[in-house]
C-alpha cells in the first residue's frame, strides 16, 4: 500500500484503548507508568473502586463460612475481582512491552501490500469486533441486573445491597445505605468495563498475529510474480522473523494473565451455574447470573478461539511457500526456501506460561472441569 496511506491496525481497537485510558491503564503516547498525575489518578481509581470493595468482601467471608449459598454467591464475585487486580498489575508491569507491540504494528513489513490483502485480513478484525460487542453486551446486562435486583426483590428484607460485604458502619440507615449502594454499583461498573477491555485487547493482539500470517502466506504464494524473487523472499523472511518476535513479546506480556484466567474460569463458571439452580427463575437476579455465565464462557472462548487461529494460520506457511512456482527459481533461492520450510514446520502456539495452550481443546477442557465442579457443589448442597 502507499506509505502515505498506511493501513491502521489500531483503528480496530480505538474504542478499546479509549476505555483503558479512561480506566487509568493506558498512559499517553509511548509512555509507561511513572510518577505523574496520570499514575496518581490510576492509584486513586483502583483504591476507591477495587481495593475497598475487595477488602470488605474478604472480611465478610469469615461471617458466612457456614452458609454454602451465601459463600458461593460471594466467592465467584471475589474471584473475579482478585483476577482483575492481578490482570491490571501485569498490564501495568508490562506496559513497555504493550507499547512496543503497538509501535511494531506501524512497521512497513506489517502493512498489507494491496486492497486484496486488506480484504484478506478484514474478516479477522470483523470477528473480533463482533465478539467485543457481544461480550460487552453480556457484561453490561449482568452489571445492570445486579444494580437493580435488590430494589425489585420483594422477598428480601429492605435495604439490601447488590453484593454481600462487611462495613464498619450500619448500611441499613440513610444516607449510608444509599452511599454504599452507589459505591458498589460504581465499583463493579469500573471493574467490569476495565476487565472487558483488558481481555479483548489481548484477543486483538492474537488477531493481529494471525492476520500477519495471512499476509505473509499471501506474499509467499505470489512470490513468483515478483520481479526480484530473491529480494522479495528475503523480505518475507524478515517479515516472518518480525511476526515471531511480535508473538513472543505478546506471549511475554499476557502469559501470566491467561494462566490465571484459565485457573479461575472453571470455578467461576461452576459457581454461576450453581447460583442459577437456587435463585428464583425469571427474576432480575436470575437474569444477572445468566448474563454473567454467558460472559464468563465468552471470555474464555475468546481467548481460546483467537489463540487457536494463530496456531492454524502459522501452520499454513510451509504449504503457502510450496504453492509458488519455486521450480523456476535459482538454486540458491530454492535452498533458502527449503530451509525456510524446515524452519516454519513448527506452528506458533500461544501459551499460558507453557502450562496451557490457547486452543479449542483447552476451551472444552475448561467447560468439562466447570461441569465437574458444578456437580460437586450440587452434591454438597443436597
Amino acid at each position: 500500500m502507499d506509505s502515505r496511506r498506511k493501513f491502521s491496525w489500531k483503528a480496530t481497537i480505538e474504542l478499546n484503548v479509549l476505555f483503558l485510558k479512561m480506566s487509568g491503564f493506558w498512559p499517553r503516547n509511548d509512555d509507561t507508568f511513572k510518577l505523574d498525575l496520570y499514575t496518581s489518578r490510576t492509584i486513586i481509581l483502583v483504591t476507591v473502586f477495587l481495593l475497598v470493595g475487595l477488602l470488605s468482601q474478604l472480611i465478610n467471608l469469615f461471617f458466612i463460612l457456614d452458609d454454602l449459598i451465601a459463600l458461593t454467591g460471594t466467592i465467584y464475585i471475589l474471584l473475579t475481582e482478585i483476577l482483575f487486580a492481578l490482570k491490571i498489575y501485569y498490564l501495568a508491569r508490562n506496559m513497555s512491552i504493550v507499547k512496543k507491540l503497538m509501535r511494531m504494528l506501524d512497521d512497513d513489513l506489517f502493512q498489507p501490500r494491496d486492497v486484496g490483502q486488506v480484504a484478506l485480513v478484514q474478516p479477522n478484525l470483523d470477528v473480533w469486533k463482533m465478539i467485543y460487542k457481544a461480550f460487552m453486551t453480556m457484561c453490561c446486562g449482568a452489571n445492570l441486573f445486579w444494580a437493580v435486583f435488590p430494589l425489585l426483590d420483594k422477598s428480601s428484607e429492605g435495604n439490601r445491597l447488590p453484593f454481600l460485604a462487611w462495613y464498619p458502619y450500619n448500611t441499613k440507615i440513610f444516607p449510608m445505605y444509599e452511599i454504599t449502594y452507589g459505591h458498589q454499583v460504581l465499583s463493579y461498573t469500573y471493574t467490569c468495563f476495565t476487565h472487558i477491555n483488558v481481555d479483548t485487547f489481548i484477543a486483538a493482539i492474537n488477531v493481529y498475529t494471525a492476520s500477519q500470517f495471512d499476509i505473509l502466506c499471501d506474499n509467499l504464494k505470489n512470490l513468483h510474480l515478483s520481479n526480484n524473487v530473491g529480494a522479495n523472499f528475503a523480505k518475507c523472511v524478515r517479515h516472518h522473523w518480525m511476526i515471531l518476535n511480535f508473538a513472543y513479546n505478546s506471549n511475554k506480556f499476557f502469559n501470566w494473565i491467561i494462566l490465571l484466567q484459565f485457573c479461575v474460569s472453571a470455578t467461576i463458571t461452576a459457581m454461576t451455574l450453581f447460583q442459577l439452580t437456587i435463585v428464583e427463575p425469571l427474576t432480575t437476579e436470575f437474569f444477572s447470573f445468566v448474563s454473567y455465565g454467558m460472559a464468563a464462557v465468552t471470555q474464555i472462548f475468546m481467548y481460546c478461539w483467537f489463540g487457536n487461529e494463530v496456531q492454524i494460520k502459522s501452520n499454513n506457511l510451509p504449504f503457502a511457500v510450496y504453492e509458488c512456482k519455486w521450480t523456476n527459481f535459482s538454486v540458491k533461492t530454492q535452498k533458502n526456501i527449503f530451509f525456510f520450510i524446515l524452519r516454519s514446520q513448527k506452528p506458533v502456539k500461544v501459551s499460558a506460561s507453557n502450562v496451557f495452550y490457547l486452543s479449542l481443546e483447552s476451551f472444552m477442557m475448561i467447560l468439562k472441569t466447570s461441569w465437574s465442579y458444578f456437580a460437586l457443589l450440587q452434591q454438597v448442597s443436597s
